[in-house]
């Protein structure tokens, strides 16, 4: 008897039509068309590939203090005639490779960005259903919060809550704690954004027949929202999430630089740029000059991003 496990042809043929729909759409030709879009794919994809395997392509481990020597504190790049290797672009005052730091400083600030544009995607589309489909006062309460909110700078917001929060647990926190509260800080700051946005779509598609027709075979409202409602309004969603990824690692290292963000034993971009730019006029200029490098083109190549998708979504410029 032939027991060997065969691939389904149905699953292989799904992917295979998925993959020829993909290729066939007007998202993927605009894609292609764009080599600006394309070049700013790759940088942005070589961020986060460096960023994941930021322990293997360091050749030191920033955060590690045993593997930290005081006599190779502010060597210039390699490239300089008082170059050191392994220190490809030099190091900071601690003797830390700066190659190194950055990538591990990519790391934390993307999962800030991430973690905290996912947070608040997460509670603005949750808010903005049920102002869209609920209405009354529901509808009335969130907005006006919203628009309370929107009266102050995101990066205002952030420092509010990320110095409440910080009060109210007190004491030396460590980085994971101060991690968590910058995510937390830095999603209640964009959360309006999503919740306007699907509140929008909401009040248009709640009217649409397949709407009435849930409503009429009785399914309760939470199911209706989901998987009715939610999947038709993602496109816009898409493209503020991508925009707000920019935003919040901006606002992450705007944190970091004024020293209430990540510690300097565990620095993000924005902790790097706060230590180099103490040793800016002293000469020391690499210090600061690659991490702002570093954060300067992944926020461009995700801006780029962002704009492009927003074009490639708009049926109108079909």
């Amino acid at each position: 008897m032939n027991t060997s496990i065969q691939s389904s042809p149905i699953s292989s043929s799904s992917e295979a039509s998925w993959l020829s729909r993909f290729r066939d759409s007007d998202i993927w030709a605009s894609f292609k068309r764009s080599k600006l879009t394309m070049v700013a794919a790759g940088i942005a994809v070589l961020f986060i590939l460096a960023a994941i395997c930021a322990g293997v392509l360091s050749p030191q481990d920033p955060f590690d203090p045993a593997q930290l020597e005081l006599l190779n504190s502010r060597l210039p790049p390699i490239w300089d005639a008082e170059g050191q290797a392994p220190f490809l672009l030099g190091t900071d005052e601690q003797g830390r490779d700066i190659f190194s730091a950055i990538l591990h400083g990519l790391r934390i600030s993307l999962a800030v960005g991430i973690l905290g544009v996912a947070f608040s995607a997460t509670l603005g589309i949750a808010l903005g259903l049920i102002a869209g489909y609920f209405g009354g006062f529901t509808d009335t309460l969130i907005m006006r919060i919203a628009d309370v909110q929107l009266t102050f700078p995101a990066i205002l917001i952030a420092l509010l809550i990320d110095g409440v929060v910080k009060s109210v647990l007190g004491g030396e926190l460590d980085a994971g704690t101060i991690l968590s509260v910058l995510v937390f800080s830095i999603g209640l700051s964009f959360w309006v954004q999503y919740a306007r946005t699907v509140r929008g779509s909401v009040l248009v598609e709640k009217n649409k027949d397949y709407v009435a027709a849930a409503k009429l075979i009785g399914l309760p409202a939470s199911t209706i929202l989901i998987k009715h409602i939610l999947p038709n309004v993602t496109g816009p969603v898409l493209v503020i999430a991508t925009i707000n990824l920019a935003l919040a690692i901006i606002t992450e290292a705007t944190l970091s630089f004024l020293g209430t963000g990540m510690p300097e034993t565990m620095p993000s971009l924005g902790t790097l740029i706060r230590i180099g730019n103490n040793y800016l006029f002293s000469g020391e200029w690499w210090i600061v000059a690659f991490p702002s490098f570093a954060l300067a083109m992944l926020v461009l190549s995700i801006n780029l991003l962002g704009d492009w998708l927003r074009d490639a979504l708009n049926p109108k410029l079909r």
